[in-house]
């Protein structure tokens, strides 16, 4: 089983900035299209039942006629989607390893802005346990896993978190590079290289744009209202659409800092990245993890990129699917 160890990309990939891009690249996308659509699985559109009347879309595949080992739900990160390349590739890896696969699409992200009114925001977790849930029991027929990507990563184990709870089968949960400190990553998209800012900022008032054309009388904000820094746009969002009543709050709501773990029960895998230019390396140095959860460390890899050679083949999507794997050898 690979390790963190064995993740050594050439002297030219090892500049973070450079992995990040290329991991939301032309190329990647690709990539992951081709090799999802390469290896034989049926994929199926699906919208399940987040709870009090909210609908999420997400793609189930599985190869036909063959037995899975287990089932495993894949959570995008903020602003990408069900169609990423991390999580077309990931699938296509799970696949060839015997799993069946469900990539859920969070609220506004990919093309499901009409299914729900209110605007999506990352506390937002009881929506996604409820959705969990109905995956299971419609399509789980073994043991059941989750995996996620930066923000995907929080959620998952957040979900991982509620599980037992919820009745919620998980027997093991793996997170690359999650978001552990939402605060500070905030510091750091505004405060470092100003294309991470420009890029996540971009993406996520197209997104209100299309909120905003759908349902015009619950969304009558005004173009001043979009042009306002990333901060700023997040603190116009929690004081109008959450009632956390401060940005402070908010941050807090969803962090998975400190010893927020400690409960966690579901064993759990986490690669992160030394060099993450997004998600600060010093946030990990004093979280307090429970015994059954493992975190390894890269050198390189970028914001959730971890690219090993110029094809774009990526580690991390193998890594997830060996973690897992692993647990159902």
């Amino acid at each position: 089983m690979i390790t963190a160890a064995d993740y050594r990309p050439p002297r030219w990939l090892r500049n973070p900035h450079l992995q990040s891009v290329l991991g939301s690249s032309a190329l990647r996308r690709s990539r992951g299209l081709r090799a999802l659509s390469g290896s034989g699985a049926v994929t199926t559109e699906h919208i399940v039942d987040g709870g009090d009347g909210v609908r999420l879309q997400g793609f189930h595949s599985h190869l036909p006629g063959r037995e899975p080992r287990g089932l495993v739900l894949l959570l995008h990160g903020w602003e990408g989607s069900a169609d990423s390349s991390y999580m077309r590739m990931t699938a296509a890896q799970l696949l060839a390893r015997g799993f069946e696969v469900f990539r859920l699409n969070f609220r506004d992200h990919g093309d499901t802005h009409h299914l729900n009114e209110d605007l999506f925001h990352s506390n937002r977790l009881d929506e996604v346990v409820h959705a969990a849930l109905d995956v299971s029991r419609r399509f789980a027929q073994g043991p059941m896993m989750v995996a996620g990507y930066s923000l995907g990563g929080n959620f998952a184990l957040r979900l991982a978190l509620r599980a037992p709870g919820a009745g919620l089968p998980l027997v093991h949960v793996a997170a690359v590079c999650p978001l552990l400190d939402p605060a500070t990553t905030m510091d750091r998209i505004q405060q470092g290289m100003p294309l991470y800012d420009w890029y996540f900022t971009r993406k996520w008032r197209s997104s209100l744009v299309r909120k905003r054309d759908l349902f015009p009388q619950l969304h009558n904000f005004d173009d001043a209202t979009l042009s306002l820094d990333i901060r700023s746009l997040t603190d116009w969002l929690v004081q109008r659409h959450t009632a956390f009543g401060s940005l402070e709050a908010y941050f807090d709501g969803y962090s998975i800092g400190g010893d927020r773990l400690a409960g966690l029960q579901v064993p759990a895998h986490i690669l992160m990245a030394e060099d993450d230019p997004v998600i600060p390396f010093d946030t990990f140095r004093d979280w307090a993890l429970p015994a059954q959860a493992t975190l390894e460390i890269a050198p390189w890899g970028g914001h959730c990129a971890f690219i090993e050679n110029a094809a774009c083949d990526g580690y991390a999507e193998r890594w997830v699917a060996d973690r897992l794997a692993d647990r159902t050898a």
